[in-house]
C-alpha cells in the first residue's frame, strides 16, 4: 500500500502528546521517533509503538567516533526498530563500525546515512560549512560513502533523490524528509517537493510531519495525501 511509504514524525515533547497523536491517527503504520521525544521521555514510546504493531524510524542521527557509534547501534538494535540514522559525516570507519555492530540478521535495523540536512541550503553549505562541492554533488558523495561502507540507504532531500537513485541503484533505500503537499506550508524546510513528485523521482519513503500532525483535521490531511499518492500509481 502506498500509505505504508509515509512516515509520520512524533515531534512532540511528552509521552502524553505522543500517545494523543497515535490515537488521532490509527491509520498510520510507520512513525518516526526523533531527538525531542526520545531525549524527553526515553524508550517507553518505542514499546508503545511495538504494542500497537507499528513500524519505527528511530531518527537519532548518531555522530561520534567509531567505537561510540558502534555501541550506540548495538544498543538501539535491542529496541527492534526498523530504521536507524547516523550522519555520513562521521566518516567511513564510523559507518563501517555501525554496519558491523548491527550485523546481518533479519531483526536488525536498516541503517540510513544522513547526507545533508534539509534545513540547509547551498549558500550555508558553502559559506558556513566551507564545503567546496555543490550541494547535489555533496549529497551524492555522502550517499556513495554510506553505500560503500555497508549501510542500507540514505536520508536525502527529494530534490537530490533522482540522482541518488540513478547512481546508487534500486536496492539502496532512499528516505526523504522535506516533503510538503502543495497546499501546506514549507516551514523550516529549504529543499522541498510534493509527495507525488518525490515518489516519481525515486523515493522509497516520505517523511511528512506538520502537514498532517499540525492540520486542523489530521485524519483528513492524511487521507488527502494518500489519495494524491494513489493517483501516482
Amino acid at each position: 500500500m502506498i500509505s505504508d511509504r509515509i512516515i509520520v514524525p512524533l515531534d512532540v515533547p511528552t509521552l502524553e502528546d505522543a500517545i494523543a497523536t497515535l490515537d488521532k491517527l490509527p491509520q498510520v503504520s510507520f512513525w518516526k521517533v526523533g531527538l525531542e521525544l526520545f531525549v524527553g521521555t526515553g524508550t517507553q514510546i518505542l514499546y508503545i509503538l511495538k504494542e500497537r504493531q507499528k513500524r519505527i524510524f528511530l531518527d537519532l542521527k548518531f555522530h561520534d567516533i567509531p567505537n561510540t557509534i558502534a555501541g550506540a547501534c548495538r544498543s538501539a538494535k535491542a529496541y527492534n526498530v526498523d530504521f536507524l540514522t547516523l550522519h555520513a559525516t562521521a566518516g567511513r570507519q564510523a559507518l563501517q563500525a555501525a554496519a558491523q555492530a548491527v550485523g546481518v540478521d533479519d531483526f536488525r535495523p536498516k541503517l540510513l546515512a544522513i547526507t545533508v540536512l534539509t534545513s540547509l541550503n547551498s549558500r550555508e553549505l558553502a559559506f558556513d560549512l566551507k564545503i567546496p562541492l555543490e550541494l547535489p554533488e555533496y549529497a551524492l558523495q555522502m550517499a556513495l560513502l554510506a553505500k560503500e561502507s555497508g549501510l542500507d540507504g540514505a536520508v536525502c532531500s527529494p530534490q537530490e533523490v533522482a540522482q541518488l537513485r540513478r547512481v546508487c541503484g534500486d536496492d539502496f533505500l532512499l528516505v526523504c524528509p522535506g516533503v510538503r503537499p502543495s497546499w501546506s506550508q514549507a516551514g523550516d524546510q529549504r529543499r522541498v517537493m510534493t509527495p507525488q513528485a518525490a515518489i516519481k523521482a525515486g523515493a522509497d519513503y516520505l517523511v511528512i510531519g506538520r502537514p498532517i500532525t499540525a492540520a486542523a483535521n489530521p485524519v483528513e490531511a492524511w487521507e488527502r495525501i494518500c489519495e494524491e499518492l494513489a493517483a501516482v500509481g
